[in-house]
């Protein structure tokens, strides 16, 4: 019997003669030598032939086979279950995520069905100056302010082993007990200061759970490599306003009952929460903390690193001038939403449901936007499309122009189908323009600091509107827009569509392209993978060779 030595688990296997096989080539039987490769791919002498150099004898031609233990190939049953329970989970964490996010989204586009009803409440009931309206308005966005707070106190701190959906469900009570406060307690909505509390703490809540669901949606398509995540969640945010301005519309025509409409929405709140309490993180499989993380590193300490990153992310020039370019976009243009509406609702007497009508197109508009640039535009310059919108959005606030001369009615437009169709175009331009930056964000977003950086977007993103709706109290103010005086509103517009067209000036900080670069693997050549290759191994049989040119270097 011929022995030969391979090493495996420092064990001698012998090789039975049975494994010897005839060489395939008659010019290799002039050898000397026997090499052999081993599992380490070096070629080992096994033996040396005891004739002499002019012999023409042939040598046995060896070939060693690679042998494999039983214990080295996995069980194809063990790998097709684990692959099986491996597809269910992710499965399952896909259908978790659909539900969780597409319907907190949609949650949250219904907000504007109980603030339809909060400005009617203010304006009807309450009896608010258009520009104390308006103030008010913007007032109660203050709490969004604080997202990056939110966002950073998220990413640090863990509880119950997750740092996404308890977010969410302090959020939504939140939102909860003020929405409650305000249809249940008589004194939360009649008197101004206890409005005003209330709706500060429904922001509070909404701030805290759209910072969470927006970390929730880049961890999970980052850690899954899905794209789509945000369009899918913004076509839910549409959906939801689409469905909340309608419904909204028709509850204030029909019934008029303000604080019905409040309790309608505490209990869909009600339904978000029991969504987000039987939800689990870690059906995820996103990053779960480490002991290190949870015991040696206290509070003070992650929230520093946390702040620290957020500053690092912030401060690269890819994230921060396309981040400039947007907030300066919104920022500079005076809103006069506030007056618009009294105006509308005073002056022209345009019935609840026509305003309400009105967000519904603009919100089904938005929903065929996002769908078009899903599947069109996000192959357009990120630059050239922002240019094109934002000049749109400029043209769409001289349409307000149109109805306050009362063009429309020289072309033979009724009030109620101008406002109907054209009313709340620029309201949804403005919604989408913020699309392509979300995705370029998310993609952007540095591993680990989901909820700051996108939380640090929808705050600076809020302070833009809030200044822009400052800007527009103060202009109302500075032409002399009052509670019966509109005849300023027209120049008012004019000025709201100059500032419009501003930020073309710098419309060289928005990137050219709307997603990024990833590295790409170098792949190994043919020629390289066949030069490195020194055997082939099947599960059924195992094949051992040489070429032909490495005996003849040998020779």
């Amino acid at each position: 019997m011929i022995y030969t030595a391979l090493i495996n688990r420092n064990t001698f296997i012998p090789v039975t003669p049975g494994m010897q096989r005839p060489p395939a080539n008659a010019s290799l039987l002039h050898s000397n030598l026997i090499f052999s490769f081993d599992h380490r791919n070096r070629r080992v002498p096994l033996s040396s032939s005891k004739n002499s150099k002019n012999s023409i004898e042939p040598s046995t031609h060896l070939v060693k086979p690679i042998i494999i233990t039983p214990d080295q190939v996995p069980p194809k049953n063990c790998n097709t279950k684990r692959n099986d329970r491996r597809t269910e989970h992710l499965q399952v964490g896909h259908q978790q995520m659909s539900i969780l996010c597409g319907f907190g989204y949609w949650v949250q586009g219904f907000r504007c069905f109980p603030w339809l009803a909060l400005n009617f409440h203010m304006a009807h009931t309450l009896n608010l100056h258009p520009s104390v309206l308006q103030l008010v308005q913007n007032s109660a966005n203050l709490p969004m302010v604080a997202k990056p707070l939110f966002g950073v106190i998220s990413d640090a701190v863990y509880i119950g082993g997750a740092h996404r959906i308890p977010y969410i469900s302090i959020g939504v009570i939140l939102q909860i007990l003020s929405w409650g406060a305000i249809a249940l307690v008589p004194v939360g909505g009649e008197v101004l200061p206890m409005l005003m509390a209330c709706i500060l703490m429904s922001n509070i809540g909404a701030s805290i759970t759209e910072v969470a669901k927006d970390a929730l949606i880049a961890e999970y398509s980052q850690k899954h490599k899905l794209g789509g995540l945000q369009t899918y969640a913004f076509m839910a945010l549409a959906a939801g306003g689409l469905l909340g301005n309608l419904l909204g519309g028709f509850f204030l025509s029909k019934t008029q009952q303000t604080r019905a409409m409040f309790l309608l929405f505490s209990l869909l709140l009600s339904v978000q929460l029991a969504v987000s309490l039987n939800a689990r993180e870690d059906s995820l499989s996103l990053p779960q903390p480490s002991e290190h993380h949870l015991i040696r590193n206290s509070l003070s300490e992650n929230l520093h690193k946390q702040f620290s990153n957020l500053l690092t992310a912030i401060s690269e020039e890819s994230i921060s001038r396309p981040l400039i370019w947007i907030v300066a976009s919104i920022a500079v243009v005076p809103i006069l939403s506030g007056t618009t509406f009294c105006y509308q609702t005073q002056c022209l007497k345009l019935d609840p449901s026509i305003i309400g009508m009105s967000k519904v197109i603009g919100q089904f508009m938005l929903i065929s936007a996002t769908v078009m640039y899903n599947r069109y535009w996000k192959t357009v310059p990120m630059r050239k499309l922002m240019g094109t919108v934002q000049s749109v959005y400029a043209a769409s606030l001289l349409l307000d122009l149109v109805l306050v001369k009362q063009i429309n009615l020289k072309l033979g437009i009724p009030n109620e189908a101008y406002v109907l169709c054209m009313s709340g175009l620029a309201e949804t331009i403005a919604q989408f323009k913020l699309l392509p930056f979300s995705v370029l964000f998310a993609n952007l977003c540095p591993p680990g600091c989901e909820g700051s950086l996108t939380s640090f977007l929808a705050s600076a993103l809020c302070l833009s509107s809030i200044i822009s709706g400052f800007m527009g109290v103060g202009l109302a103010s500075l032409i002399g827009i009052s509670y019966s005086d509109y005849t300023s509103l027209p120049m008012g517009i004019m000025l709201q569509f100059l500032a419009a067209l501003l930020p073309m000036g710098l419309i060289s900080s928005v990137p050219m392209s709307q997603s990024i670069a990833k590295g790409r693997r170098r792949g190994v050549s043919k020629r390289s993978r066949r030069n490195r290759r020194v055997g082939r191994m099947a599960l059924d049989s195992v094949y051992a060779y040489r070429r032909l040119r490495e005996y003849e270097t040998e020779k």
